[in-house]
């Protein structure tokens, strides 16, 4: 019982060693590491003492934020929960929703899958110089912001723009359509315009993991006969599943973020209808002419609550069925 008293003593020490000498040896990793939590801290949690604004009666800018009042309710005192029953019972809610959860599903059945696709395709390329022009020419238009784009996009889908010159000669259309000024067309103009711009950048963490499966596995495959697209089920996709869930979860959790940039750039006052989306109708309501920061505040807090939600909900599914979780 001594020798094995004896034997803890002198191990607790040296594991203590240990593990400092380990992190004196694993310094500038070490550096690396605090300086990204450290920017975390500061710009990420140190500003959610400002959801506090959500909670407040009607917040200024030039009023502190301690100082406004909060709100108070019988049955929610002290907890400002009337900006959010306000918004639940807004006439626009329903629409704002539908519109929200359209596109957002809209794309995620479209726009997640088909850059896996695209990767597969890819990496069956045996001619370098052709693959690497594809890739490049597919990055391109992640590289250009949604401002410049949108412009391209407004001429091309103008009266007398591109699109309408080709849809006439080739006889699908006999007089032009101003495509952004009917609402039917608009959730179909932002996934594809989005799929354009972001297809050949989303396929690039695909490639990244296909290029890290074993290549003795596709020469077994080979050996025994198997075809390029049975490899393809056999050993491609099952060897980048891992990857195609975590991105799963992190789309899921993104469902109600319509991409403020592009949608602002694409709407008017002929689409609103169906391109007011959560984060326009903030926009409008916070930093537009009625300027209810509180209220806009509240609308977005509800919209980060539901995404944490869909974000753990996607997280326990996928752990069950794959055995593959975020955390």
């Amino acid at each position: 019982m001594e020798k094995v008293q004896t034997e803890v003593k002198l191990k607790s020490p040296l594991r203590k060693r240990t593990f400092w000498k380990r992190l004196q040896d694993e310094s500038f990793l070490q550096l690396m590491a605090w300086a990204g939590i450290i920017w975390m801290l500061i710009f990420n949690y140190a500003p959610m003492y400002g959801l506090l604004v959500a909670f407040k009666a009607r917040y200024m800018p030039t009023t502190p934020l301690f100082s406004s009042e909060f709100l108070n309710l019988p049955w929610a005192k002290n907890f400002g929960l009337e900006h959010f029953i306000t918004f639940f019972k807004d006439e626009e809610f329903k629409n704002v929703m539908i519109n929200t959860l359209g596109i957002s599903i809209l794309k995620l059945c479209i726009c997640f899958p088909l850059p896996i696709f695209f990767a597969i395709l890819l990496n069956e390329v045996r001619n370098p110089k052709f693959k690497k022009s594809i890739q490049t020419i597919s990055y391109l238009p992640h590289f250009l912001s949604w401002v410049v784009l949108g412009g391209i996009l407004t001429n091309w889908m103008d009266a007398q723009g591109l699109f309408n010159q080709i849809l006439i000669n080739m006889g699908v259309i006999k007089e032009p359509v101003y495509f952004l000024a009917e609402p039917k067309y608009f959730w179909g103009i932002v996934v594809i315009s989005d799929l354009w711009k972001e297809l050949g950048w989303s396929a690039i963490i695909y490639l990244a993991a296909i290029s890290g499966i074993d290549q003795e596995m596709y020469e077994a495959a080979q050996v025994d006969g198997a075809s390029r697209i049975r490899q393809i089920f056999s050993i491609t996709l099952p060897s980048i599943k891992g990857t195609i869930v975590i991105m799963f979860i992190l789309a899921v959790g993104g469902l109600l973020n319509s991409n403020f940039d592009q949608i602002f750039v694409l709407r008017n006052s002929l689409n609103d209808v169906r391109s007011n989306v959560i984060d326009i109708y903030t926009y409008k309501i916070g930093l537009g002419t009625i300027g209810r920061l509180s209220y806009a505040s509240a609308v977005g807090l509800f919209k980060s609550v539901v995404a944490f939600i869909l974000l753990f909900i996607a997280n326990n599914v996928t752990k069950k069925l794959n055995n593959t979780s975020l955390f």
